[in-house]
C-alpha cells in the first residue's frame, strides 16, 4: 500500500520513491524516502531547515514535526540510512559509529524510524559542522 496525504494544493503525496535533498554550506546529498507514514510526514513538512547537530558519526537536527515510533523502529541502523529520531523528534543521518556504538555499528541513542536511503557515499556528510545550516527539500 503506498501511503499518501492531501497537500494543500489538493495532490496527492506518495511517499516510496520520492527523492529529497539534504544540503549545507560546504555539500549535500540526496536520498530517496521509503513508504512509511513518517516519511509521508515529512513530505508534508519540506522545505525544512535547521542547524546540525554532530554526535560521533551521526548528523541530527530538528525536523520540524513530530511522528510516533513506527512497529519496526530501532537504535541500530545501516550506514546512509535517513532516521526519524523519535524522542528527539530530530532526523539523523548515519554514516558510521557514535558514542553509543558497540564494535562499529550504527547506533542511536534511541530508537528511531528508518525513513529512507542516502544516494551515494554518506561519508559526504563528514563534512557538515556542528550549527550548520541544512536544508531539506523535493528534488523533483
Amino acid at each position: 500500500a503506498v501511503l499518501m496525504l492531501k497537500s494543500s494544493f489538493n495532490k496527492e503525496i506518495k511517499a516510496m520513491g520520492q527523492c529529497i535533498r539534504f544540503s549545507w554550506p560546504s555539500g549535500k546529498a540526496d536520498a530517496i524516502l521509503a513508504d512509511t507514514p513518517t516519511a509521508v510526514a515529512l513530505l508534508n513538512a519540506l522545505p525544512i531547515e535547521s542547524d546540525a547537530n554532530i554526535w560521533g558519526k551521526e548528523v541530527y537536527f530538528d525536523a520540524g514535526f513530530a511522528a510516533a515510533a513506527e512497529p519496526d523502529a530501532r537504535e541500530v541502523v545501516n550506514s546512509g540510512d535517513v532516521c526519524y529520531w523519535v524522542q528527539g523528534q530530530c532526523l539523523a543521518l548515519l554514516y558510521g559509529p557514535t558514542p553509543a556504538s558497540r564494535e562499529g555499528e550504527c547506533r542511536l541513542i534511541s530508537k528511531a524510524n528508518v525513513i529512507g536511503k542516502m544516494k551515494g557515499n554518506p561519508h559526504v556528510l563528514e563534512t557538515v559542522c556542528n550549527g550548520d545550516s541544512i536544508l531539506v527539500e523535493v528534488v523533483e
